[in-house]
């Protein structure tokens, strides 16, 4: 197989710090994650807890501290019924159920710490095991408290990416470009834009990685949503490459972003990538932004990835 292109006249980028060595797959998920499994570690060190759970998503965290929170009083409420309930003063019934409610709302009161009502404890092996629960619910909370914390005021980047790239007609020439947009509605300045080239080296049949040049690859503002260009002329490593090149090549385009909140005040990332099936040949982005009858501009989020095939490259 004859080389693709000729990758030493365009200017590498060896600081990606990703592997050279030919892998079927992306480099970079489209959640912008690594695609790289560990192996060799512990399960405990495999797990990381504290990150998934400043990671995960705000419903699943929701529920597993529901879950956490009903599972540790249903276990303290039956150590109470082994324990027996005649170890309690209560003005509740006796049956079955009766004491099992009663067995499970003292549990939560000890564990939260809010004081006992109508049902308090009379022998000292369960003060003894409710003084264990009240500790217990100190340490869980503390924790809960601080991961709560820890996931409000970590800035984190919610840019939405088109899901298709395109290699369209761009004023007298044609360019790799795609498109996204921030989906909060806090401020980023200072948007920077860095976009790679990996590619396999028919020759040596390891990766290459190229620096793309950018059209503009930092804008001061980010209002609405931004198109990232590289214009294909004569100086571009994909001039006079086909969409079949870029798949017998296993492209992959690798983007990071990186800009500043200005809610937070720090400086945030976001990475993707585009490989060769994900790149649309011949077509424009649809404007996702318009004027409402009181001058405001109104921009459509959902159509970030929007685009309708180029007329005039029929």
């Amino acid at each position: 197989m004859s080389p693709l292109l000729d990758f030493s006249r365009f200017r590498a980028n060896d600081d990606l710090g990703l592997a050279l060595k030919a892998a079927p797959g992306r480099s970079v998920n489209k959640d912008g994650t690594f695609n790289v499994r560990r192996k060799g570690l512990s399960l405990v060190r495999s797990y990381e807890l504290y990150h998934r759970l400043i990671t995960m998503g705000g419903f699943r965290f929701l529920g597993l501290l529901l879950a956490g929170f009903l599972s540790a009083n249903a276990l303290f409420a039956s150590v109470y019924l082994w324990i027996g309930m005649e170890h309690f003063v209560r003005p509740g019934g006796e049956g079955l159920l009766d004491r099992m409610f009663d067995a499970f709302f003292f549990s939560t009161q000890t564990l939260t710490t809010v004081g006992y009502g109508h049902i308090s404890p009379k022998s000292h092996l369960v003060s003894a095991v409710a003084a264990l629960e009240s500790l217990l619910g100190l340490l869980s909370f503390a924790l809960a408290t601080g991961l709560l914390y820890g996931r409000f005021s970590r800035p984190h980047a919610q840019m939405c990416f088109s899901e298709r790239a395109l290699v369209a007609p761009y004023r007298d020439i044609t360019a790799f470009m795609f498109r996204f947009v921030n989906r909060r509605t806090n401020q980023l300045i200072e948007v920077e834009a860095t976009v790679s080239l990996s590619m396999l080296d028919a020759e040596t049949g390891m990766r290459r990685f190229l620096a793309l040049t950018l059209e503009r690859s930092k804008i001061n503002l980010f209002p609405t949503s931004w198109t990232v260009v590289h214009p294909i002329d004569e100086a571009s490593p994909l001039f006079g490459l086909s969409a079949e090149d870029l798949r017998r090549g296993e492209a992959e385009f690798i983007v990071l972003i990186k800009a500043f909140d200005d809610t937070f005040a720090q400086t945030i990332y976001q990475r993707t990538s585009y490989v060769a099936g994900e790149v649309a040949w011949g077509g424009r982005f649809k404007p996702m932004t318009a004027l409402d009858a009181e001058g405001h501009t109104v921009m459509d989020v959902d159509l970030v990835g929007a685009f309708e095939p180029d007329q005039s490259s029929r």
